[in-house]
């Protein structure tokens, strides 16, 4: 599998995701929106984004190497934040975030959500390409 990661010229650069991915791969894995549950299905940090979006991405990563996919492997990522407000929001997602994708800068979208299940205030969903 290989991806080709494109900042076009004149789009800006963004410093934690990539513009373009281009995928080239044998196999597409769809990770349905991971919710800030522990294994038990309990919600993690209620009021707390940090702690949920740790949460989120852990188990992003999870779901990831069930199908035998890595972070490494993910084209594309969609976050949905609870009363999002950018410079709130963003530095605590982007440091969950970089603990699961490291360098890795797949293309992604954030939303802002009015709500999501009750207490839930982030959920991702993501698209892998694997060989």
């Amino acid at each position: 599998m290989t991806l080709e990661c494109i900042n076009p010229k004149d789009l800006p650069t963004p410093q934690t995701y990539t513009q373009v991915v281009v995928a080239t791969g044998s196999k597409m894995v769809f990770v349905s929106g991971q919710e800030p549950e522990d294994i038990h299905g309990k919600l993690v940090g209620p009021g707390d984004l940090a702690t949920q979006a740790r949460q989120v991405f852990g188990n992003l990563g999870r779901a990831l190497a069930a199908a035998g996919a890595r972070p490494a492997h993910v084209t594309r990522i969609t976050i949905y934040v609870v009363n999002y407000k950018r410079d709130e929001c963003l530095p605590i997602i982007e440091k969950a975030r970089i603990a699961l994708f490291g360098d890795h800068k797949p293309a992604d979208v954030v939303l802002g959500v009015a709500t999501l299940s009750p207490d839930y205030m982030i959920e991702v969903d993501a698209i892998a390409i694997i060989d």
